[in-house]
């Protein structure tokens, strides 16, 4: 991790810059997938989960036996801790219905907005080396409660042909109507377009490696809505000598540990606090599981001192970070002062874990400085907003002579015809 001490801010961009892949291919490859399962459905799904996953799929679909094969697999301790999860998470999402609030703008004139849920969604889950059974929680339940009446599910088999029992568990809790033994692009493909198995949806969420982000955007353009541009998970951590290092160290770990490719910042009002989290990471590094994953992460990190306060937090908003934790003793005057960023961990007994599992808050959050102009996956996400609108003859005569003026000025004589001719009835 490189250490940069009071940096100039013509300089933070380079620093703070994420790491960086060589895509020059990315997208032609993954567009000739995508084209290959519009056109040939089921049999492009198969040969390219043989192809990737190294599975020759039977069916594609999950069975009702093997999801109540996983159900008893599942010990009975993950079960209650998923449970606790859910509940949370339940709890959180549905505070954020909207009541239908009817709007008199001008006597006789009533404005609504009703929201209603997607009909169909599909939900991506990763299923590799780390398994994300909470992202099943974190998208399904939000979209049981907004209303979606088909929830898709495609996350990728083993060699075996097996789907973690965890994620069907959590599945199945979870309001999942349909899940397929899908992965990478073409489970992206399968959900953007539909197949002879399995259903076309009409919005796509969750994470997933560069094939399936580019597979997301590219079906966005024309064919499906998608929940928010993504990359690689990052966490920058807010300390000063009030922190204790053994919890900062272990939160930019705990993100380091998702891939090679994400990245973890430190920012830090003095030297002394990030050299002693530094040692801290060297102790705590050697006894994880995904050590190598994680020292690779820690290559693309970077450890920042900056002694003036409106420094760190400008740092912080331009930054953008998907996960912002303060672990400082002023963190509730300096989150008054953070406008973009994914979530917010205040405290130091709030690590970003609490977010990903339990807390209640949703974990698929903008990355690659998107918190600048995006929200994290919420109960709106999976909610369209219809308008409505009730006129009476008293709220026509009201509005009506100024629709009338301004459809003639941008010379739309036929939108002006509209309302004239029931001005003219009203009179009669």
């Amino acid at each position: 991790m490189k250490t940069y001490i009071n940096p100039e801010k013509k300089s933070w961009q380079e620093i703070l810059k994420r790491p960086l892949f060589d895509i020059s291919e990315l997208y032609e490859k993954v567009e000739s997938i995508l084209n290959e399962i519009k056109s040939d459905g089921d049999a492009a799904l198969r040969k390219f989960t043989l192809q990737f996953d190294g599975f020759n799929l039977d069916s594609i679909q999950v069975s009702e036996e093997e999801i109540s094969n996983a159900e008893k697999i599942v010990s009975s301790e993950l079960k209650d801790a998923i449970t606790l999860a859910a509940k949370n998470i339940t709890i959180f999402h549905a505070t954020q219905k909207t009541t239908i609030n009817k709007i008199e703008t001008t006597p006789g004139v009533t404005c609504w907005q009703k929201p209603v849920g997607i009909e169909k969604v599909g939900l991506y889950i990763p299923g590799g080396t780390a398994p994300l059974f909470s992202t099943v929680l974190m998208l399904a339940i939000p979209a049981q409660i907004a209303g979606c009446k088909e929830i898709v599910l495609c996350t990728p088999p083993n060699k075996e042909g097996k789907i973690n029992p965890a994620i069907l568990y959590a599945a199945k809790i979870s309001g999942v109507t349909k899940i397929y033994k899908l992965g990478g692009v073409q489970a992206i493909g399968a959900m953007a377009f539909g197949t002879e198995t399995v259903p076309k949806t009409y919005k796509i969420f969750g994470p997933g490696n560069q094939f399936v982000m580019a597979a997301k955007q590219l079906v966005s353009m024309n064919t499906v809505a998608i929940d928010m541009p993504a990359g690689p998970s990052e966490v920058m951590v807010v300390a000063d000598e009030t922190s204790n290092p053994a919890f900062v160290a272990s939160d930019l770990l705990s993100q380091a540990e998702h891939g090679a490719d994400s990245q973890v910042v430190l920012v830090a009002d003095n030297i002394d606090i990030i050299e002693q989290i530094q040692n801290e990471i060297n102790n705590q590094v050697e006894k994880l599981p995904r050590r190598e994953t994680t020292l690779k992460a820690l290559e693309n990190s970077v450890l920042i001192v900056l002694n003036d306060e409106k420094a760190r937090i400008d740092l912080i908003n331009e930054y953008a970070p998907e996960h912002l934790i303060l672990s400082s003793k002023n963190y509730s005057e300096i989150s008054e002062q953070i406008v973009n960023a994914g979530s917010v961990f205040m405290g130091e007994f709030t690590p970003e874990s609490a977010g990903d599992y339990a807390s209640g808050t949703n974990h698929t959050l903008p990355t690659n400085g998107w918190a600048r102009s995006y929200s994290g996956v919420n109960l709106d996400s999976f909610q369209k907003k219809i308008t409505f609108q009730e006129i009476t003859k008293e709220g026509l005569k009201n509005i009506g002579p100024a629709i009338e003026k301004m459809a003639a000025a941008e010379q739309l004589e036929a939108h002006k015809n509209a309302v004239t001719l029931r001005l003219k009835e009203i009179q009669k």
